[in-house]
């Protein structure tokens, strides 16, 4: 991948006046498949933000969707792992030296980037930092889901679209949680891997009644889901794949299953509604694939100079586990 300036209206001013530096990034292009690497100017950390060194982050299909409309030369990006390169002025999180995962939004797609350390969380020596790039958007969801749904011990957990990240996830921690765990699937032959990572059942169409559903597909899939809820139980929508509409007899919700309730979830402001949550679960992660209890699923690892083939990939659906790209 050629590297290219990019253009004067996407130069930070005030970060080059501080650094006095460039650094290289993956930037929005106009030309498929949209993304280009480019030199761009250094960030400049708020009080509260470390900078940090990217040494790798992983590529979520929602970024890749969002490119084609972004203006050129934008750096984009949410998951990123590396080493804290500046501590942040406020005396708060990592300090100089440190591995750490964070999140933010956007910018991880950069040799550097200022994170806050509300959402910075620092690295086990056991986890590589390719592993910890697929943890904070993926992962938080999944943990997340399952934290507003309740405590899944001993419950009914349905995951749809579990084939990708945030489902591979879910579908280990909710086993990990003592749950009873059913993967909604399109292909069968996804089947041994699911079985794997702890689901009980790999399931095409759905049969029965689930506690806890942890909801990525939308469309006909997010009104299947809703036929299929508990009484009291919790649907958890975090994402749609498809524009088809979703649709229900309402009679299903609060004829069927009565106290059963359908909740939105979008891990950025979810964040926002609890200082420093960011950090304990990114911790609770990290700690966990430490010990050997999380797959990161990890499908396609490469440099991101060879950004382009894999973002068309998440764009053709032609992958379903987390990509990482090592900024080298």
């Amino acid at each position: 991948m050629n590297v290219r300036r990019a253009p004067p209206a996407q130069a930070g001013g005030a970060a080059a006046a501080r650094y006095g530096r460039t650094m290289l990034a993956l930037t929005a292009a106009a030309e498929p498949p949209h993304v280009a690497l480019t030199e761009a100017d250094d960030p400049t950390p708020a009080p509260n933000e470390a900078l940090v060194a990217v040494r790798a982050f992983s590529i979520n299909r929602g970024e890749t969707k969002r490119l084609e409309t972004m203006e050129p030369g934008t750096v984009t990006g949410w998951d990123v792992a590396g080493v804290v390169e500046v501590p942040a002025a406020d005396g708060s999180g990592p300090q100089a030296g440190m591995r750490v995962v964070g999140l933010v939004n956007p910018g991880a797609w950069a040799e550097r980037v200022a994170v806050p350390t509300e959402v910075l969380a620092p690295l086990p020596l056991e986890v590589s930092f390719a592993q910890a790039a697929t943890l904070p958007v993926a992962g938080m969801t999944a943990l997340l889901a399952l934290q507003i749904a309740g405590t899944p011990m001993g419950r009914r957990v349905l995951v749809t679209g579990a084939t990708g990240g945030v489902g591979r996830f879910a579908i280990q921690l909710a086993a990990l949680s003592q749950a009873h765990v059913t993967a909604l699937v399109r292909d069968p032959a996804a089947t041994q891997a699911l079985t794997a990572l702890g689901a009980h059942e790999v399931v095409t169409e759905l049969d029965g009644e689930f506690d806890v559903v942890v909801e990525g597909v939308g469309g006909t899939v997010l009104g299947d889901a809703i036929r299929h809820v508990a009484a009291d139980g919790t649907v958890v929508s975090f994402a749609s794949t498809t524009a088809d509409e979703t649709s229900f007899p309402t009679r299903e919700l609060f004829g069927r299953a009565p106290g059963a309730s359908v909740r939105g979830l979008l891990v950025f402001p979810e964040l926002r509604r609890e200082a420093g949550r960011g950090t304990r679960l990114l911790t609770t992660l990290a700690g966990l694939v430490a010990e050997g209890k999380l797959d990161c699923s990890i499908e396609r690892e490469a440099s991101w100079r060879e950004a382009g083939e894999h973002v068309q990939a998440l764009v053709d659906r032609t992958v379903s586990g987390k990509v990482v790209l090592h900024v080298d």
